[in-house]
């Protein structure tokens, strides 16, 4: 009997342009959880508990920016994480050809750093920030050391991380290239998302190609349009699968 790994590795094979689109668990096994797995938080100076969501959102970045920052830099940055097999055997499949784009909901950085080189990140990054101001660039560290709010050293203005908060879009060339990328691909490859947030998990309705893969410990919405769904986890499965090739 074969078993779904094998299917997943056949289908690789005969597959010369993967796109592959990931969401959060795809960081689990480098311990960086999701955070809505967070309680939020209880501001005693503002006497009032925020959930997640409200957390990062633009209203609460620009009326409470030293809670907001409080937030972000303890749930959102993860500066000793590493990439896990799954990260490993995406820059893999790029590197021999097959895997053409990454489109990410992660802000980790992760799949830069195992290697993988055309990845659209819909939703930012925190190793980006950059003064409102005078548009400087700064890395995760410069936001983690900062006391309180961030602030430029050459202008004094606020860094604002280059993360999409909720309220904010997403920016149109990610999104393009992202769209361009599912439309050409012959294999789409989902994995690590419950395909709840949008607009992101819309762009898989561009995929018009043969096989379309789902990589997830649960279920999701897109569960009956797949030609193969595996419930498990990604780095084992894409390790598994990849190494096989």
């Amino acid at each position: 009997m074969i078993t779904e790994i094998e299917k997943l590795t056949q289908i690789l094979k005969e597959s010369n342009n993967i796109v592959f689109f990931g969401g959060a668990g795809v960081s689990t096994a480098s311990k960086i959880p999701d955070f809505r797995s967070s309680n939020g938080l209880f501001s005693q100076k503002l006497n009032a508990t925020f959930t997640p969501e409200q957390l990062v959102s633009h209203t609460f970045y620009m009326r409470y920016p030293e809670e907001f920052f409080e937030f972000y830099k303890d749930k959102l940055i993860y500066p000793n994480a590493k990439p896990n097999n799954a990260h490993i055997a995406l820059a893999k499949l790029e590197q021999i050809g097959k895997l053409k784009a990454i489109v990410t909901q992660n802000i980790d950085g992760l799949h830069q750093m195992a290697g993988s080189k055309n990845v659209f990140e819909l939703h930012g990054s925190v190793h980006r920030n950059y003064c409102t101001k005078c548009h400087s660039f700064y890395d995760a560290e410069f936001i983690l050391k900062s006391e309180s709010i961030p602030t430029c050293t050459k202008c004094g203005g606020r860094v604002k991380p280059d993360v999409v908060l909720y309220e904010e879009g997403l920016d149109d060339d990610v999104i393009n290239g992202s769209v361009r990328a599912i439309s050409e691909a012959d294999t789409l490859i989902i994995g690590g998302t419950s395909l709840v947030v949008y607009p992101a998990a819309g762009l898989i309705n561009y995929f018009k190609g043969k096989n379309l893969i789902l990589i997830n410990k649960s279920t999701t919405s897109a569960d009956n349009k797949a030609n193969l769904v595996i419930n498990d986890d990604i780095d084992r499965v894409l390790f598994k699968a990849v190494s096989e090739l």
